[in-house]
């Protein structure tokens, strides 16, 4: 792996192109899901309430992030009650068993154009032939839209 790596590496620079590693927004990122491993094992069995630092990190998100993920987690929330919120690399995900199944991740987070809605391969149903989508961009949620998040998160949970 580490020759997999020097090569990369050295075809980028052959290239005259820069490699600085991981950018700012990737450590924060980082740094938010080690801050999440060690919270998780000093409650041990104190059971916090992760819903409540979903909700927390999405009060903290710019306003166009933050209407977005509110209604993500209510429809979320509405179509898979079984689903358990939590912070994922800093951001609201939702879980099965302790496994995150599908996440949010807001625009203002990678300096994108747009939030997404992702699916890891926990989710169910989705695959469709040899290619389907597993991240959907959004910038604002329609009616539609929002009926058929609450039926990929259903697909998803199986």
């Amino acid at each position: 792996m580490a020759t997999a790596k020097k090569t990369t590496e050295s075809a980028a620079v052959e290239q005259g192109e820069k490699h600085e590693g991981f950018t700012e927004e990737e450590r924060s990122a980082m740094k938010e899901r080690a801050k999440e491993l060690k919270a998780s094992s000093r409650r041990g069995s104190a059971k916090a309430d992760p819903e409540a630092d979903v909700l927390a990190k999405i009060a903290e998100m710019p306003e166009s992030d933050r209407v977005l993920a509110a209604r993500i987690h209510e429809i979320v929330k509405a179509s898979a009650p079984e689903l358990t919120p939590k912070l994922w690399y800093g951001m609201p995900a939702y879980a099965r068993n302790g496994k995150v199944l599908c996440f949010f991740q807001a625009a203002q987070k990678f300096k994108s154009r747009y939030a997404t809605l992702g699916f890891s391969d926990e989710a169910k149903g989705l695959d469709d032939g040899t290619m389907w989508p597993t991240v959907f961009a959004l910038t604002t949620l329609t009616a539609a839209d929002e009926a058929r998040i609450g039926e990929l998160v259903r697909t998803a949970v199986g």
